[in-house]
């Protein structure tokens, strides 16, 4: 990780996550090892959520961790659900992905507080998936490339209509192809 230590923490960390957005949408790496490498990339990194969010910076990067370790448990989960076999680990993975998406959305919240929910939008997006079928909701930071979130979380979406930035009806999410495609 010399790169990161001369480079910055940030820097490095917005241009790992841009590359890896790049070799996806050009369909060089799979959702699965896109997830798997942002997993690797943040435990090499070996920093920590901030616990005081005062810029967008800290904010989108607390959201990337827990949202990378959700997906990637979650991923586990299914692996080991798939695959029939040691029951105790599916629900062990299961719990731990759950968790981390829990600690995402509190993430997702700090941020938006710090950006006074300004230049934000929010709206049900329209999903394959019967599961999240009225579930799933898309967050944008109108002012920031590639900062879209996701979220299924109730008590998350009562504050978004609550602050006003939650738009009825739904929308084809600005990562369809992503959000479509199963891992």
């Amino acid at each position: 990780m010399t790169y990161y230590k001369s480079k910055g923490m940030f820097d490095t960390f917005f241009d790992n996550r841009s590359s890896l957005i790049v070799q996806y949408k050009n369909g060089d790496i799979s959702k699965k090892e896109f997830l798997e490498y942002n997993f690797d990339f943040v435990q090499e990194m070996n920093v920590k959520p901030f616990t005081r969010v005062d810029s967008y910076e800290k904010g989108m990067y607390n959201y990337q961790y827990y949202n990378v370790l959700a997906k990637y448990y979650t991923m586990l989960a299914k692996d080991i659900r798939r695959s029939r076999k040691h029951d105790k680990y599916y629900t062990y993975y299961k719990n731990m992905g759950n968790h981390y998406y829990n600690e995402k959305d509190k993430a997702t919240l700090q941020l938006l507080r710090h950006l006074e929910f300004e230049n934000v939008e929010a709206y049900f997006i329209e999903v394959e998936s019967r599961y999240l079928q009225d579930k799933l909701y898309e967050i944008v930071l109108l002012n920031y490339k590639e900062a879209i979130f996701h979220s299924k979380s109730y008590w998350l979406l009562k504050i978004l209509k609550k602050e006003g930035v939650f738009i009825e009806g739904k929308k084809k999410s600005l990562i369809d192809e992503y959000i479509n495609e199963p891992y």
